[in-house]
């Protein structure tokens, strides 16, 4: 039974008729598995959503290729938000009022996702951000979930390398986005924590070209590192500020630049700079014995050979969600959205591309501090951080 696709996208501000690629299964075939998706595959988070779409079309392939899910095939209803969070409403009013879907998967970005958040828990539909902020699942929502690391652990992951490098003074830069402002909110909180100072706390605009400024500002403030919280292509930018005003000191990205695509951005700029990141990056070096290791690079080769580019983080956020949702189907036995709800927050040792995860009734993203792994961009290529 074929897979159905259907796919929005936004063109100024508008909404247009979703398309659909594929016909309806046939109504004597058994009712199939309707997953809904929220992914920002066009404008200022693209570089999220991109990845991300092509992953769940790829694994729900696959998925219907192996027979389904409890023996029913899986229809995937997925819209582009354009990076709009006003869209991402309208577009999860649809799956949940329209499409009728199980469980749905997204959004891509914090601030899409909150948008969707009150409909999904008013209409008790499981819902599998793959977007990081902290606020997604603190305080604890019964139908939310959310598979990426959370901005607390990148920002404590992030400060104490700085420390251990003997970097007590920090130069802070931040997104005005949802994942920017709670990354900042979090750096701070964790900088006291741990005993650093923040002597410049600079923000700048997600579709920003130049921060020249905050960082004349920052280096005014004489750091002895600068951490950029920030997701998109203006943290790309910032690198090449940042060598352009010949900066010295070490340049941190948060995981929100866990990508190849930081990379090919910045061009030369991207050298030396250092993030916390899933496994899927170093995935070849990982040890023979390390959980995430094989299933690290099945995902990464399946999805290199097939799109002909370098596999994603974000894209593995994906992949991660929409395995943890095929298994808790499983084990709920049924698509009942209450039963789905209670065996996501059963979840035990679910090993994924970007951690291994243990949701709790106290927990909805299942995911401690070894889920990061610092690495370091060197030759055009991520490596394990030194």
């Amino acid at each position: 039974m074929p897979r159905l696709t259907t796919f929005t996208s936004r063109v100024a501000a508008t909404v247009v008729p979703f398309l659909a690629f594929s016909l309806a299964p046939p109504s004597h075939a058994a009712d199939p598995i309707r997953i809904g998706a929220v992914v920002s595959a066009t404008g200022a988070a693209s570089f999220l959503g991109d990845p991300e779409q092509k992953t769940l079309n790829q694994y729900v392939d696959k998925i219907n290729a192996a027979g389904g899910i409890l023996g029913r095939q899986v229809v995937l209803t997925v819209y582009d938000d354009g990076s709009d969070a006003n869209t991402a409403n309208a577009m999860a009013k649809r799956l949940i009022l329209q499409d009728k879907v199980d469980l749905i998967l997204g959004a891509s970005t914090t601030g899409s996702t909150m948008a969707m958040a009150p409909l999904s828990s008013a209409n008790k539909v499981p819902t599998v951000s793959l977007a990081a902020a902290t606020v997604i699942v603190d305080p604890v929502k019964p139908y939310v979930f959310k598979v990426p690391h959370s901005d607390t652990m990148a920002a404590e992951k992030v400060l104490e390398d700085m420390k251990q490098h003997g970097i007590t003074r920090v130069a802070l830069l931040s997104d005005t986005g949802g994942f920017g402002k709670s990354g900042r909110n979090e750096t701070i909180k964790a900088a006291k924590r741990l005993g650093l100072t923040i002597v410049e706390d600079q923000s700048y605009g997600e579709r920003d070209a130049d921060m020249t400024p905050q960082l004349t500002k920052a280096r005014a403030a004489n750091p002895q590192a600068v951490f950029v919280f920030g997701t998109g292509q203006a943290p790309a930018i910032i690198a090449k500020n940042f060598h352009q005003l010949g900066l010295s000191v070490p340049l941190y990205m948060s995981h929100g630049q866990a990508s190849a695509e930081f990379i090919r951005i910045a061009g030369a700029a991207a050298e030396g700079v250092r993030m916390p990141s899933p496994a899927l990056l170093i995935a070849e070096q990982l040890s023979t014995n390390d959980p995430q290791r094989q299933v690290s690079l099945e995902y990464k080769l399946a999805y290199e050979t097939k799109y002909k580019q370098d596999v994603s983080t974000f894209g593995g956020y994906a992949y991660d969600g929409l395995m943890m949702a095929a298994d808790a189907i499983k084990r709920a036995g049924s698509t009942d959205k209450a039963k789905v709800r209670d065996a996501l927050e059963q979840t035990k040792n679910f090993v994924g591309v970007s951690g291994v995860y243990t949701m709790s009734p106290t927990d909805h993203m299942g995911l401690n501090s070894s889920a990061f792994r610092m690495v370091e961009i060197r030759g055009g290529r991520f490596v394990a951080a030194r």
